[in-house]
């Protein structure tokens, strides 16, 4: 699969511009994913220095994304494509600004290696095999 993963918030805590401290299990989780052979697109509102912080800080710790702000490295701007868009061609957005909010980076591993959806994982947590087992409501003719 090809990956959004959002930097602030998602693999770092929101800091911004700074650059807070990593989310628990956040680098080892993506460097998995690498290993899986997803590719991995970083997916930030940061730009120039700021973006390269970023980049840098995510290499540091062993994870080197496919792409950064572009559907694959070789892709260029406005200034050379007419149909450029900034909306990215990808399976699967990682990013804090979820419905709900952002799993652990466990969970989420979960849902992408086991293809799971966070409905599945919570029903499995609570002792359910599937949605297909949770208790009927019984109608009122019925009690």
């Amino acid at each position: 699969m090809t990956i959004a993963v959002d930097f602030d918030g998602t693999i770092v805590e929101h800091r911004y511009p700074e650059i807070g401290k990593e989310l628990p299990f956040a680098t080892e989780t993506l460097k998995m994913l690498i290993k899986d052979r997803h590719r991995l697109i970083l997916w930030s509102v940061r730009e120039g220095k700021l973006l390269d912080d970023a980049v840098n800080w995510c290499r540091e710790r062993g994870v080197e994304f496919y792409a950064v702000n572009r559907d694959y490295p070789e892709e260029r701007g406005t200034e050379n494509n007419n149909n450029f868009s900034r909306k990215l061609k990808v399976d699967m957005f990682i990013d804090d600004r979820n419905i709900g909010g952002l799993p652990d980076w466990g969970t989420i591993y979960r849902m992408i290696s086991e293809n799971k959806s966070y409905y599945d994982i919570m029903m499995e947590r609570a002792g359910r095999a599937s949605h297909d087992d949770t208790p009927k409501k019984k109608r009122w003719w019925q009690r």
